[in-house]
């Protein structure tokens, strides 16, 4: 089996460093299954991270954009690299001698770590189950504590949620991390067989092959943000499943690139979240958008209240309450 490892990285070069060696490391315990080729997309980092993995994993094929693709314009690159048939406008020419056309692809982010032999665990879920087009791992934070990999595709209860916790009730926490919430079993997750999700996170998403080829690649809409979640949607509707696989481990420190811009972050995944359900309204009943328009709205008055409260409190500065206000006009107007 061949596999494709495309990571997309921003600002992150000591993360990044450990990504490969724990990525070079489980491809070692496997190299006798698994031929692993990994391409690094770096989107125009400023802490020279392009001359740490030149320098350190001349093995590794880089790709250094002059512009920030976004983690969509980053991974279709990569993919059009690799042969498959994507468009997006926004990627600059650029060539690696890689094979093309690998049995699968793993997008992976910068901020985790490999365990094991979690590679092999991947490719061997897809290879021994020809109606898989894409599986995910079992994730964990980075003091090791168990975090949500897969996902039901979103509802208006979980929206409602995002924005009115409900803390302090009692048995909140369950609810939570019950089906109305999208998150799946954690007795699926301790377990040793894998199991149907609707999506998984791009934090370490495995793609068949074949089936890129049939739907493509990222929709380029999406800078960042429910790509993974619109990508999962569009395998399912072509006939593909999706799988979580409990036995694969990956480490996720989560949010290390977004972090960097916080409130630029949030705009867009609010801006991505309006796409997803624009997009694939017919999947959803007919006031659907409406309503999740009007959640927003009441959750950022919520939002904004507090933060004109901590500024009152002298908590925040005059200039990030300003930061942070502006993103919330923004996503009001979406």
């Amino acid at each position: 089996m061949r596999l494709a490892v495309i990571i997309v990285s921003y600002n992150t070069r000591d993360l990044l460093r450990s990504c490969l060696y724990s990525v070079l490391d489980s491809a070692a315990l496997s190299a006798d299954q698994l031929a692993v080729d990994v391409i690094v997309v770096d989107n125009a980092s400023r802490d020279d991270s392009i001359a740490m993995v030149a320098a350190e994993f001349p093995q590794i094929h880089l790709v250094a954009s002059p512009n920030n693709l976004g983690y969509t314009g980053g991974n279709n690159l990569a993919l059009k690299l690799l042969g498959f048939n994507v468009t997006d406008p926004v990627a600059p020419a650029a060539s690696i001698p890689v094979p093309q056309f690998p049995d699968f692809v793993l997008l992976l982010n910068p901020d985790t770590e490999i365990v094991g032999n979690a590679l092999a665990q991947m490719a061997n879920c897809l290879r021994d189950q020809p109606e898989l087009g894409a599986c995910g791992a079992n994730l964990r934070y980075g003091q090791g504590q168990f975090q949500h990999g897969a996902f039901r595709f979103p509802s208006l209860f979980q929206v409602a949620l995002d924005f009115f916790p409900l803390t302090g009730l009692p048995g909140v926490h369950r609810l939570h991390n019950s089906r109305f919430n999208g998150r799946y079993p954690a007795q699926l997750w301790r377990g040793m067989t894998p199991f149907p999700v609707d999506f998984v996170l791009g934090a370490a998403l495995m793609v068949r092959g074949a089936a890129i080829q049939q739907v493509g690649g990222l929709d380029p809409e999406f800078f960042m943000y429910c790509e993974e979640m619109d990508w999962c949607f569009r395998l399912k509707a072509a006939g593909w499943a999706i799988y979580a696989v409990p036995t694969a481990h990956v480490i996720h420190y989560e949010g290390q690139s977004s972090r960097q811009v916080r409130w630029s972050a949030y705009e867009r995944l609010w801006r991505s979240r309006f796409r997803f359900y624009a997009k694939h309204q017919a999947y959803y009943f007919p006031a659907h958008l409406a309503l999740v328009r009007l959640l927003v709205r009441l959750g950022i008055g919520q939002k904004i209240w507090r933060a004109q409260r901590r500024f009152a409190q002298g908590q925040v500065t005059g200039e990030a309450l300003q930061t942070e206000l502006a993103a919330y006009a923004k996503i009001t107007q979406l």
